[in-house]
C-alpha cells in the first residue's frame, strides 16, 4: 500500500479551523461582508450577511431551487449558459434559464422529476448524465429538449439500493469515464470487496465499472487538478467519535494510479493517523493513504472545484473552494461556509474560510452543497436548505 505522511500541524490546522470560537485562521484574507449590490443592478442581494474577502460580492442566481443538490452546466454555440441541478429527496432535476444573460435566472424548468434521489448531475456531449441511487440515466440532446425532456436512456443499473450513503456524486473525468462513488451503507462498517465505500468509473455506455479507490466512507464531491489531472476527492468522516473527531478528508489519488485499488483507510483508520475504536485493531494506519489535508471535524465537505477562472485575482488560480455543508450532530454547530483550500506546487498549504455566514448566532441560513464555475469565472454555490443558488463574483 502507498502511504502519505501526514504532519502534525496540518492536522491541528484542520481542528483550527473547525473550532467555533476562532475567529481568525492563518494565511486568511482580510473579510469584509458582502454589500448589497447597486439598486439599478439585476442582481438580488442576499437577506442575511455573508463574509467574503474584500471585493467579492454574492448574490443569488436562482431562487425556488428546492433541495438545489449538485450542479453542472452546458454552453450553447451562442454562448448561453444552462445549469442543471440534482436533488435528494425532491426526486427531481432542474435546469435554470437565464434568458436575458444578466447573471440572474428567469425561469426554473423541472426537466425529470420521480426520480429516486438524483443528487448527481454531469454534462457531457450534448447529454445530461443523472446518478439515482442504484443506476445512472442519460438524458440526450437535452439542450434542444428542454421543453420536451426526451424518456431517459438507463445507462448502467448495477448500484447498491441503500438510502444510507446512497446518493451519488457523477462526474465525467478528462479520460471520459463516468466517476461515481458508492458510500458506505453505515456509520462504520467493512465493507470488505464489494461496492461499498469505493469511487467507481465506467465506459459512457455503462461498461467496464471498475473500482478507482477503496476505504472511503462517503465522497459526494471531487475534481481533477489541472496541472497533473490527479482526481482530488472529499469524504464524511464517521460519527459517534466526540465533536473534534475524525477531521473530514480532502484526498488525492494519483491519475495514474487509476486502476490501483488504492485505499484510503475507512474504516480502520481515519484522517492517517486515527486508529477505528471497533476496527483499528485489524489494520494498522500505515497501510493506507492519508489524507492531503485534513478538513474541519463534521464540516460535511461536499462539492469541491479546482478554481481555473479569470475573474477572480490570481491568487485564487488553481486553488480548491470545498462547500461545507454544516455538522448535524455536534454540540457546536460548525461549517456552513465555503473552505478555500490553497496549494503549492506539490501540495495543499492552507485551509482557509472563504465565505462564511449561513450560520450566525445559532441561526442557520442555508447549508452549501456543490461549487461550480460559470464561463466567465464566477462561481455558483448550490443550498438545499435554502432552496437556491448563488452567484459569487469578484469586482
Amino acid at each position: 500500500m502507498i502511504r502519505r505522511t501526514v504532519t502534525a500541524h496540518l492536522i491541528l490546522l484542520g481542528l483550527l479551523i473547525a473550532a467555533p470560537a476562532c475567529s481568525a485562521v492563518p494565511h486568511v484574507s482580510p473579510a469584509g461582508t458582502a454589500s448589497p449590490p447597486p439598486e439599478h443592478d439585476a442582481r438580488v442581494a442576499l437577506p442575511f450577511h455573508i463574509t467574503l474577502p474584500p471585493g467579492f460580492q454574492i448574490h443569488y442566481y436562482a431562487q425556488s431551487v428546492p433541495e438545489a443538490r449538485s450542479l453542472t452546466l452546458s454552453q450553447d454555440d451562442s454562448g448561453r449558459v444552462t445549469v442543471y441541478v440534482g436533488t435528494r429527496a425532491a426526486g427531481k432535476v432542474y435546469a435554470l434559464l437565464d434568458h436575458d444573460q444578466d447573471h440572474v435566472v428567469d425561469e426554473v424548468k423541472t426537466i425529470a422529476e420521480g426520480l429516486n434521489m438524483p443528487n448527481g448531475v454531469a454534462f457531457h456531449d450534448g447529454a445530461l448524465y443523472v446518478a439515482e441511487i442504484d443506476r445512472i440515466l442519460r438524458f440526450d440532446d437535452i439542450e434542444d429538449r428542454l421543453d420536451d425532456p426526451p424518456a431517459p436512456v438507463v445507462v448502467f443499473d448495477g448500484f447498491p439500493s441503500d438510502e444510507w450513503h446512497g446518493w451519488k456524486y457523477l462526474r465525467v473525468g478528462p479520460d471520459g469515464y463516468l466517476y461515481v462513488p458508492v458510500g458506505a451503507p453505515c456509520n462504520v462498517c467493512e465493507t470488505g470487496d464489494t461496492l461499498y465505500g469505493t469511487i467507481t468509473r465506467l465506459a459512457l455506455d455503462g461498461s467496464t465499472l471498475e473500482v478507482v479507490a477503496r476505504g472511503v466512507r462517503n465522497s459526494v464531491g471531487f475534481d481533477w487538478r489541472p496541472q497533473t489531472q490527479e482526481l482530488w476527492f472529499t469524504d464524511n468522516g464517521r460519527d459517534d467519535m466526540g465533536d473534534d473527531l475524525p477531521p473530514d478528508e480532502l484526498n488525492v489519488a494519483p491519475w495514474e494510479s487509476a486502476e490501483s485499488n488504492l485505499h484510503f483507510g475507512f474504516p480502520y483508520c481515519h484522517a492517517g493517523t486515527i486508529p477505528d475504536p471497533a476496527f483499528g485493531e485489524l489494520r494498522g494506519c500505515d497501510e493506507f493513504i492519508a489524507p492531503a489535508m485534513p478538513l474541519g471535524p463534521h464540516v460535511a465537505a461536499l462539492g469541491m472545484r479546482f478554481y481555473t477562472g479569470e475573474m477572480f485575482p490570481a491568487a485564487y488560480h488553481n486553488q480548491i473552494f470545498v462547500a461545507e455543508h454544516g455538522s448535524w450532530n455536534r454540540t457546536e454547530p460548525i461549517g456552513y461556509r465555503i473552505a478555500l483550500v490553497r496549494l503549492d506546487e506539490t501540495q495543499p498549504i492552507s485551509y482557509e474560510v472563504f465565505a462564511d455566514g449561513w450560520l450566525r448566532d445559532g441561526v442557520r441560513h442555508g447549508r452549501p452543497v456543490d461549487v461550480i464555475e460559470m464561463p466567465d469565472g464566477s462561481l455558483l454555490v448550490s443550498d438545499d436548505a435554502a432552496g437556491v443558488v448563488y452567484r459569487i463574483t469578484y469586482e
